[in-house]
């Protein structure tokens, strides 16, 4: 068993901040060449630029992944430069509806499901017939959250999206395991992004964390990148439709 992912092509959305940033230094690292995609070209342009002398080569890709055609286009781009991908990681997400559950709107439940979750269903039906059919599996790795796994407090759309990509991952693992293609979720605490910058720079919720969590301080996203190494790698070739919880112990409580 090895981690080197010499020869795969992997595609990371968000790629280029925070999670999906410190996701796309582990898989180039480790030999894979990463496509990685969000909204905003200059963030990508820096993050290829950053990580250029690594083994792997990173191509920035401008993709809502809310938009099919721009999924299409990703995918596209993807095979164009590298080839069929082998590694996809749904990690761009939006949380647009943080508040009170009765101020919930039509539109926000609209946007947050398109980008959260059908994202990562149009994603695999682009990426894994290819997989299947080339014979050499894959692997898929979703990014969750542990407010997929508990109400998160005015979070009724982000645990809701969560919970569902959590769900689909256990579905899609009984249905492509036989054709050797794992997925897997992975579950994050409060890791110190952009994205979550509402909780940690509340102090008041920070102090919280610290005196309730089994290691008491936020993760990094790089800790998050390890384990999507891990998922991605041949060290995981017997796992597939699982949960992994990187939270600090704060679901353990």
């Amino acid at each position: 068993m090895s981690t080197s992912l010499e020869g795969k092509v992997a595609i990371v959305t968000g790629g280029g901040r925070g999670i999906g940033k410190a996701i796309t230094k582990r898989l180039a690292e480790a030999g894979a060449n990463v496509v990685i995609a969000s909204r905003k070209l200059e963030n990508l342009e820096a993050t290829a630029q950053e990580y250029s002398s690594l083994p792997g080569k990173i191509a920035p890709v401008v993709c809502h992944v809310g938009r099919a055609d721009d999924l299409e286009k990703l995918v596209g781009e993807t095979e164009k430069l590298f080839g069929p991908a082998d590694i996809l990681v749904n990690n761009s997400a939006t949380n647009i509806g943080q508040g009170p559950s009765l101020d919930v709107t039509d539109e926000m439940f609209a946007k947050m499901f398109e980008v959260n979750v059908v994202s990562a269903l149009r994603l695999i039906r682009l990426t894994v017939p290819k997989m299947i059919e080339r014979g050499t599996g894959g692997s898929i790795i979703n990014i969750a959250s542990i407010a997929g796994l508990r109400p998160q407090p005015g979070g009724l759309l982000y645990s809701a999206t969560k919970a569902t990509l959590i769900m689909m991952t256990r579905n899609w693992a009984m249905e492509f395991g036989k054709h050797n293609v794992r997925v897997n979720v992975i579950a994050p605490g409060l890791i110190e992004t952009d994205f979550s910058e509402y909780f940690w720079k509340n102090e008041n919720y920070v102090k919280k964390l610290e005196a309730t969590q089994p290691i008491p301080r936020i993760g990094t996203p790089d800790e998050i990148g390890g384990m999507a190494l891990y998922l991605a790698s041949s060290e995981s070739s017997f796992v597939t439709g699982q949960v992994f919880v990187v939270d600090g112990g704060a679901t353990a409580l």
